[in-house]
């Protein structure tokens, strides 16, 4: 019996999982291999890293550290997550692990547009095409941006953008903007251009980025696509827990779902989509989850004696 079953390993899981196997709590984490983290070409919004560290160098760093205290990630997905007597009961392929507590830190999915895989992944490595404008709008100042999305979505991902660069482009996806007159008001203001689509699948084209639109070919220096995202929380929906209408788990102010022992961090919890927020997260969450055991049985330390110190 676990104290706590970790899913997911980006920067929340892995942060919980470094406080959680300091308090000398049993724990494991398992991790589809998925966190957006990885995506990141080079992420300068973290502080600590003059220059910019790339999401699989912050990463890497991340789960060696969490090694040092004995923390091994298991690569896989739960598959099933149920509530039991002492806790909860997680299918993990062939496996069944149980734990007095959970955490989720499995993060959101981002829809990707319609584009090529491998150009999609090279136009990411090479920051053509960027996907959190707090992260790195400033990477596009004064440059050529377009904004693939509709509705209020996409209106506020454009005037978002207009304060990094005056040249902000809006192309709907599929058929119309859908846009309120207020909204195409602001944006005409702002001299934001409106395109109704649909739009062709992305193109690489040298160092740009190509859309076609009904009647013309644009190019562009970055192009953010603003199609929202899926957020992973359907074990917890599933057992019962309380969510948003988007999907995102309702907490407390220390982590808790509205199911007891069951906890989570990071985007899967809030949409701020930042590294940062979702580490302070993943230590309230941690934290709240050593309290919360300790409520039930005392977390108390066994005498070690000299012959075994020593030997250890």
């Amino acid at each position: 019996m676990l104290d706590c079953l970790v899913i997911g390993a980006g920067p929340a899981g892995l942060t919980a999982a470094i406080y959680l196997a300091r308090f000398h709590l049993r724990i494991e984490v398992v991790d589809a291999g998925e966190s957006r983290a990885a995506l990141i070409p080079r992420t300068h919004n973290h502080a600590g890293y003059p220059g910019g560290i790339a999401g699989t160098a912050l990463l890497a760093l991340m789960r060696e550290q969490a090694a040092e205290f004995g923390v091994q990630v298991r690569h896989g997905t739960v598959e099933r997550l149920e509530r039991t007597d002492a806790g909860f009961r997680a299918v993990i392929g062939s496996d069944v692990v149980a734990a007095r507590s959970v955490l989720l830190a499995t993060g959101v999915v981002n829809h990707r547009p319609r584009m090529d895989d491998a150009d999609h992944d090279a136009a990411l490595a090479r920051g053509l095409l960027r996907y959190c404008p707090i992260c790195d709008g400033f990477e596009v100042t004064d440059k050529h941006v377009a904004v693939i999305g509709s509705r209020t979505h996409g209106y506020k991902e454009a005037v978002f953008l207009r304060m990094y660069t005056a040249d902000v482009t809006l192309i709907a996806p599929d058929d119309m903007l859908e846009l309120s007159g207020s909204e195409r008001d602001r944006l005409a203001d702002l001299n934001v251009a409106m395109y109704d689509g649909p739009c062709s699948a992305l193109e690489l084209r040298g160092d740009k980025i190509a859309v076609k639109v009904p009647g013309k070919t644009l190019l562009f220096d970055s192009v953010y696509p603003a199609l929202g995202s899926r957020i992973r929380s359907e074990c917890a929906i599933g057992m019962g827990a309380e969510g948003t209408d988007e999907g995102c788990l309702v907490i407390d102010d220390h982590q808790r779902t509205t199911i007891p022992g069951l906890y989570a961090a990071g985007d899967v919890a809030k949409g701020l989509d930042q590294i940062s927020h979702a580490m302070g997260e993943a230590a309230v969450a941690a934290t709240t989850i050593r309290n919360d055991l300790a409520e039930i049985t005392p977390l108390v330390r066994k005498r070690v004696h000299l012959a075994q110190a020593m030997a250890d």
